[in-house]
């Protein structure tokens, strides 16, 4: 008796706890996997895939802000562009005008060029892109331009022509203006076209040149502006993995910075808009362009990789085939399929979203003829977008092409007038046929009898 009532009570238990276990494992198993957010301490933020331009973090992306010295790459790639062109040369010597010099201020990024002095377009550039020279920033304006203000506007078309929405420019250095202004997005936008100049790269990511005596100096010195390049202006900032690219600050704009990094397959690149000089608890401060970047890197790193998502042997949809003894195709990817995702998930986290082109197909069908396509994704997320191909021939059939023609001829609608055009005069003749025709013959036979009559003549 006691056992049946111990078993009773186990089992009654049991019941209980896997009442309760299920629909936890089922909220476990429906969870969204998800990366920490970072939190990012700046005004705007963007890491983005260097190879894919896929979006790994953002916050207020297109939203207008300061850009400070940032704006110098967008001076950069004009300059660039223009020794591509063969306007400028990297080698041509140019002389520094007292029109460069107006309106800069005696307290901000400088290379110390005098008026008169001549600087060959490459020094220029390191002047501009590793100290953030103002004066660097005007010189090479007037040499594309002739102007700094026209300069300004080819800026500005340039930008217009990148799809940068959220942008103008006023000046060819970055100095506060109300209407000197761009966004995270699109500063990435300006970078990745610079990136195309194998010399931008060269430029930004030098840590240190000395540049050779001109007519008005000696050689000079340059050391980057970029704490994570370089320890010489400030310790503990400095970041292997980086790359370039260009710094800014000014009050309004905060503390700006556009970075690129890599690591074994990873490369990223990054903006940072309106970050704070703050104390340290521990005393000291840390200029968060540049912290909060470094922080950037690392999360990507740590929590993103590329991942083999689809292989060419997964055959994910079948076409049906018209006018084929075959009725279906298999489709399948002509390659295999490789993104960036987080770690936390993995293939089989992804939603197969499958788009075909039509219904069915028309035989032949070759082999590799791209049929549908393919979305994956998690959580609203798009990942990747792949075409769909046909995996095998299918070749069409004689007679039931032959049937699909004939079908298609006389569904034209001109060959449907004309086949009631014919139906119809041939109704119209029948009918002719069985009234007037047959009237107009029973008249003519009784007048051919009168005429051939042989009857008796009357005699008088």
């Amino acid at each position: 008796m006691r056992t049946r009532r111990f078993l009773s009570v186990f089992f009654l238990l049991l019941l209980l706890f896997n009442s309760f276990a299920l629909p936890m494992a089922l909220a476990d198993e429906t969870a969204v996997k998800q990366v920490e957010d970072p939190d990012i301490q700046a005004k705007a933020a963007l890491l983005v895939d260097a190879e894919t331009g896929a979006i790994l973090y953002e916050k207020n992306k297109d939203q207008e802000l300061y850009p400070a010295s940032l704006t110098k790459i967008m001076t950069a790639l004009l300059v660039l562009e223009a020794v591509d062109n063969g306007q400028l040369s990297l080698s041509q010597k140019v002389t520094a005008s007292s029109a460069a010099f107006a309106g800069l201020s005696h307290d901000g990024s400088s290379a110390n060029i005098k008026v008169g002095e001549e600087l060959t377009v490459e020094e220029l550039l390191y002047c501009m892109m590793v100290v953030s020279a103002n004066e660097a920033c005007n010189i090479l304006a007037e040499a594309v331009s002739g102007s700094v203000e026209a300069f300004a506007e080819q800026m500005n078309q340039k930008a217009q022509a990148l799809g940068c929405k959220n942008t103008h420019f006023v000046n060819a250095t970055g100095l506060q203006d109300t209407q000197h202004y761009t966004s995270a997005w699109d500063l990435y936008l300006i970078t990745k076209e610079a990136l195309t100049h194998d010399e931008f790269m060269t430029i930004c990511d030098t840590a240190q040149i000395t540049l050779p005596a001109t007519n008005l100096s000696q050689e000079r010195t340059l050391y980057t502006t970029n704490y994570l390049l370089s320890s010489w202006r400030a310790l503990g900032y400095r970041y292997q993995n980086a790359h370039g690219i260009k710094t800014g600050s000014t009050s309004d704009a905060g503390h700006c910075l556009v970075s690129s990094a890599a690591k074994g397959s990873l490369s990223f690149i990054s903006v940072i808009l309106g970050a704070e000089k703050v104390t340290k608890p521990t005393g000291g401060s840390d200029v968060q362009s540049f912290s909060e970047t470094s922080r950037l890197f690392e999360w990507g790193f740590e929590n993103f990789s590329y991942q083999t998502v689809l292989t060419t042997t997964d055959m994910l949809a079948s076409m049906p085939v018209t006018l084929s003894e075959i009725e279906s195709v298999a489709l399948h990817c002509s390659e295999d399929v490789v993104v960036l995702m987080p770690k936390v998930l993995s293939a089989d986290d992804l939603k197969k979203t499958i788009r075909f082109q039509s219904k069915s197909v028309e035989a032949p069908v070759s082999m590799g003829d791209q049929l549908a396509e393919v979305e994956l994704s998690y959580n609203g997320t798009v990942y990747a977008t792949v075409p769909l191909v046909a995996l095998a021939d299918v070749p069409s059939s004689p007679s039931l092409v032959f049937k699909a023609q004939l079908r298609e001829f006389f569904d034209r609608t001109i060959v449907k007038v004309i086949c009631v055009a014919v139906i119809l005069l041939i109704l119209f003749l029948v009918i002719w046929k069985l009234t007037i025709g047959r009237q107009r013959y029973r008249y003519g036979k009784n007048v051919r009898r009168q005429r051939n009559y042989r009857g008796r003549r009357r005699r008088f």
